[in-house]
């Protein structure tokens, strides 16, 4: 959900405003993922592995020293965006402007697309972002289940392994999908005469609920197969790091050829700041045992 102060944050100026709403309803990471600004172009936090020991001592006993241990881990920030061109015989055109908008505007649909695609599997090489999935096998953060969903004869089994997924984060705030799982998943709750609670959210835009949890469904080219991420977006879980939020600039007109062009840029990365922040359910190669 974009409130107030972090769609101030997100759109610095009038021409962004209208590129991060075209971002925000194409993505859902993107609509709901809580972003902080940062003036450098790292951001490091701590990760505390083991709580502190503490123990309970005899009159005039002595406690054994026990602190927690950290991990320091190092964010950068990732330049995401594109340039769109406009001939400018098309100056002449009374649609000039119409024309230079929708171009932007679906540079800016692609900027969102990607960005949720790598914040799902994004494997942090090429200066993009690392997504959950890397940060899962370097066990950086992150659970995994490895169950079957949406094969068992009994649907509360099904039910038993999302209940089981969502326990493994510390506040999970929402349920991503593919729309394959998410066929799934809502099968299975009408086979166990559920309903999902529903509502909008601040776009207008239909949502779903389960368990507290938002359920969104995404687009198969943007998240893997067989997978079903919990996660907890808040700035006590998952949040992004931004330096300037979107930054739309119009350069006017190139010098290497005709041409008016708009520039789109995004300074992003995420932090997942503590290692409950997410569990992934991973059904790719687990077979239903079979009973004789």
């Amino acid at each position: 959900m974009i409130l107030t102060e972090q769609y101030q944050l997100l759109a610095q100026n009038e021409l962004a405003q209208g590129v991060n709403m075209a971002m925000a309803t194409e993505s859902g990471v993107y609509a709901d993922l809580p972003f902080v600004q940062i003036n450098s172009l790292f951001y490091e936090y701590n990760i505390a592995d083991d709580l502190p020991t503490v123990e309970y001592r005899n009159i005039n006993g002595a406690y054994t020293e026990g602190t927690a241990t950290f991990r320091k881990v190092v964010e950068k920030l990732c330049v995401l965006g594109g340039d769109s061109d406009v001939d400018v015989v098309l100056q002449k055109a009374s649609n000039i402007n119409d024309i230079r908008a929708i171009q932007t505007e679906l540079k800016a649909k692609a900027v969102a697309r990607q960005f949720e695609k790598d914040f799902f599997a994004g494997n942090g090489e090429s200066y993009a972002i690392k997504g959950l999935d890397k940060r899962l096998a370097e066990g950086l953060a992150g659970t995994e289940v490895k169950k079957t969903f949406g094969e068992a004869e009994a649907p509360i089994e099904d039910l038993a392994v999302i209940y089981e997924l969502m326990g493994k984060v510390k506040k999970p705030t929402h349920l991503f999908m593919s729309n394959e799982m998410y066929q799934k998943f809502i099968l299975t709750l009408h086979k166990a005469g559920l309903d999902i609670a529903t509502g909008t959210d601040n776009f207008g835009k239909p949502t779903e609920i389960f368990n507290k949890a938002k359920v969104v469904a995404v687009d198969e080219s943007l998240i893997p197969a067989g997978k079903i991420y919990c996660v907890n977006l808040s700035k006590d879980g998952i949040f992004g790091i931004t330096q300037n939020g979107i930054e739309v600039r119009d350069l006017g007109e190139v010098d290497n050829k005709p041409a008016l062009r708009t520039r789109i840029e995004f300074a992003c990365n995420i932090v997942t700041s503590i290692p409950k922040c997410f569990a992934v359910l991973n059904t790719n190669g687990v077979g239903r045992a079979r009973t004789k």
